[in-house]
């Protein structure tokens, strides 16, 4: 347990060498289900140097001040894009859910105003998939907007989809698989990015090696989907239906699965430190040489 400051509930931290002062009010009231506000919620045991009372995390401080500033004030500071990313990556550890929705707004934002060099327009989309075959082999589509399209069987393979919105989009069996070619290892689907697939319909789709990083993913369906070695770190998948997936040897490290269904997935060799599974029910789903090290696994039915 933390021995705190008696007189004013102080808290002195080093982070990866940088120290900062802050409260307990600071670090559990506003993102009270944070990693922060676990450890000093008086319920966990945490190392606290003996002589001058800092406790130790070992993270970047570079950018600690804005987290404890958000903390305070419920302010996002201005950054450039390159930091974003980095500041992104610290509140995904610290599972500041309100920081990382602001944090993802302003990036939306950002881009929305960005002049994409794509090879294809949403027009022109619209026109490809009224064909009865439609591929998109190779193609350069970052940036665009497929929200709310039919893209069921379509191959996207080898194609850049940095930061394209899939939201609401129908993906039935949309092809995203790893393949070979000329003996070769190629990634079909590489994404580079935080792909937008809030709410899209990706039943049956083949996402096997997929490069899905940070990821939006909340609310989509995502029944039969195969995952097996994709990268879904601090991959967004609240509430998505992960009925009977297959995501053998992924790694979920730091990703957010409140409220995720996930009966009868296939997590086997899975890597699921400090993923956020509080309330889960993983009784039905394969955990064998799954690696659970810091997961939130509050309420877990098991």
């Amino acid at each position: 347990m933390y021995a705190a400051d008696s007189s004013s509930s102080l808290v002195r931290l080093n982070i990866g060498g940088k120290k900062f002062c802050t409260t307990i009010d600071t670090l559990t009231q506003r993102e009270p289900d944070s990693m922060l506000a676990a450890m000093f919620s008086g319920r966990h045991t945490v190392c606290q140097d003996s002589k001058k009372g800092y406790v130790f995390v070992d993270r970047d401080g570079k950018h600690f001040r804005h987290i404890l500033n958000w903390l305070r004030d419920g302010v996002v500071p201005t950054l450039k894009d390159s930091e974003y990313s980095e500041f992104l990556r610290e509140a995904e550890y610290y599972q500041l859910l309100g920081l990382i929705d602001e944090i993802n707004d302003v990036l939306k934002k950002r881009k929305e105003n960005e002049e994409l060099d794509t090879e294809l327009t949403r027009t022109d989309i619209i026109k490809c998939i009224q064909s009865e075959k439609v591929r998109f082999r190779g193609l350069n589509l970052s940036g665009l907007d497929l929200s709310k399209l039919d893209l069921s069987f379509v191959d996207f393979s080898y194609a850049c989809l940095k930061n394209v919105f899939f939201s609401r989009a129908n993906l039935l069996c949309a092809k995203f698989k790893k393949m070979w070619m000329l003996r070769v290892p190629f990634f079909i689907m590489h994404l580079c990015g935080r792909c937008e697939f809030t709410g899209a319909n990706l039943r049956g789709a083949l996402l096997a090696g997929a490069s899905l990083e940070s990821a939006n993913l909340q609310d989509a369906c995502l029944i039969d989907c195969s995952f097996c070695g994709a990268d879904l770190r601090y991959a967004h998948l609240q509430t998505a239906d992960l009925t009977n997936a297959n995501l053998e040897g992924a790694n979920l490290e730091g990703a957010n699965l409140k409220g995720a269904k996930l009966s009868k997935a296939n997590l086997r060799g899975a890597n699921l430190q400090r993923a956020y599974l509080r309330q889960v029910n993983l009784r039905d789903a394969s955990l064998e040489g799954a690696k659970l090290y810091g997961a939130n696994l509050v309420g877990t039915i098991r």
